[in-house]
């Protein structure tokens, strides 16, 4: 048989096989909420068109692998399951998407198994892709260069998340900030964001479907409506802030989503002080549904290694940014990410990241170490520090963040917080779930109090999180 006739004859074997039977797709997603939201947005269409939604871990005919490039080891990650798949059905298709095909499209070609390539914008046709693949198309690769990555691609709305009780939003895409260590920009492109229409009638049905935690995410969830000529109704007309009273930003989809009836509350993803500041957060704890909780990437302590990592704010604006959050309410819940091992990050640059952790009263801190990415201006840069300076540095500020995450919740005990519960661990009895200022809380109930709210007097620390008893209303 020719190598052509080979080929007509695979394809029909896989036309027929989708018709005989439910093809079965799993998915893997590595990386950021932005992944999980998107994998989410491709499970729906895909179950749409017949497909069984199957375990990572099982037998698929169809795997589909979301990938990430924030660091070298998410780029590893990504190949090392691309690797797994083929070791569980070797007949199967194999599509690899995101962040980390978008930047290394032909590294990732030359993974041995790969079938499909979709990138950052593209991911949204993949079900056409596969359909094509099934027809006989062949391997492809669907990339956009950096220039093309212009629009919001809108992936439809969704209405389910795995978990029960929060769900995830997305309000925009891309970075227009360029730090000087991360790929991300390069990855997701221009920013661009979606229409308010489009996230109101999202929330609205994740709140008919029960979901009582509305996490609004983004590439630089802060830069929503920032792009020139945004309009928040899906347009391109020029956005004017005339005066102080204008809602624009984020807190466009904040007072939108804030006003809307039904059960449930509000919490903003990661958010960027060189967006976020002082007076803007003001506007935005206004409003009663937003959680008492921001994640506000520092990145470092030290001015000087600011500046290099091009991050356009100094430590003092960071803190100035916390005491009013803390000034609104002591208890509210501040979550960080700093890099270690910066180039040219001396021992007394790295001492203002200990400082700045011990000071601002932050409830965790995720620490990375400088991961060199090829194409950013810092993997240019001299004085790239030693990986066993990188390891014992990461290992001082994880301890001073686990210290500062047990002073956060010994400052909370004796308040009353309220909880979203989840779920109930059969081995414990007890429940857990979140307070808004985003603790881990447990607690007990002799009724069933899932996904439910919960007035819970925090009583006493408690695994990773606080023991509290519930408050009869």
């Amino acid at each position: 048989m020719s190598e052509e006739n080979s080929k007509d004859h695979d394809s029909k074997i896989r036309l027929q096989k989708k018709t005989e039977y439910t093809m079965k797709i799993a998915f893997h997603t590595l990386g950021c909420k932005v992944n999980q939201y998107e994998t989410q947005a491709l499970k729906e269409k895909f179950i749409e068109r017949g497909y069984e939604i199957t375990s990572d871990d099982d037998f698929a005919d169809v795997y589909v692998i979301n990938t990430c490039t924030v660091t070298g080891l998410s780029d590893r990650k990504s190949r090392q399951f691309i690797r797994r798949v083929k070791k569980i059905n070797p007949d199967s298709i194999t599509a690899v998407i995101g962040c980390y095909v978008q930047v290394s499209p032909e590294e990732a070609s030359q993974i041995e198994g790969v079938d499909l390539i979709a990138g950052t914008n593209e991911k949204n046709h993949l079900p056409e892709y596969i359909e094509e693949y099934l027809m006989g198309r062949g391997s492809s690769v669907h990339i956009k260069e950096y220039d093309q990555l212009t629009e919001y691609e809108e992936t439809g709305i969704i209405t389910s998340m795995d978990t029960r009780t929060r769900a995830f939003i997305k309000i925009q895409e891309g970075c227009d900030r360029f730090c000087s260590y991360c790929i991300i920009p390069y990855a997701r492109g221009a920013v661009r964001s979606r229409a308010r229409t489009e996230i109101v009638k999202e929330a609205e049905r994740l709140i008919e479907k029960g979901y009582k935690e509305l996490v609004l995410t983004g590439i630089n969830t802060a830069l929503y409506g920032m792009e020139k000529g945004f309009d928040s109704r899906g347009g391109k007309q020029e956005a004017v802030k005339s005066s102080e009273d204008e809602v624009y930003g984020i807190e466009i989809i904040v007072k939108a989503l804030d006003e809307l009836p039904g059960d449930f509350r509000i919490r903003l993803g990661s958010l960027e002080p060189n967006v976020i500041s002082a007076e803007y957060a003001k506007r935005l704890l206004k409003y009663k549904r937003l959680c008492p909780h921001m994640h506000l990437s520092l990145q470092s302590g030290s001015d000087r290694i600011l500046k290099q990592m091009n991050r356009n704010y100094a430590s003092a604006d960071y803190l100035k940014l916390v005491d009013l959050l803390k000034e609104h309410d002591p208890g509210y819940g501040i979550t960080t990410d700093i890099i270690v091992g910066f180039p040219g990050e001396t021992e007394e640059d790295f001492s203002e990241s200990v400082k700045i952790v011990k000071k601002a009263g932050l409830s965790k801190v995720h620490v990375f170490k400088y991961s060199k990415r090829e194409g950013t201006k810092a993997a240019e840069m001299k004085e790239q520090i030693a990986p066993q300076i990188k390891a014992k540095r990461s290992e001082e500020l994880i301890k001073a963040g686990e210290e500062a995450g047990k002073r956060f919740l010994l400052q909370n005990l004796g308040t009353i917080r309220t909880v979203l519960i989840e779920q109930c661990d059969p081995n414990t009895g007890l429940y857990e779930g979140f307070s808004e200022n985003y603790i881990k809380v447990y607690c007990r109930s002799d009724q069933n109090i899932s996904n439910q709210f919960a007035a819970v007097k925090l009583i006493e620390v408690y695994s990773d999180g606080v023991l509290g008893n519930l408050i009869n209303s």
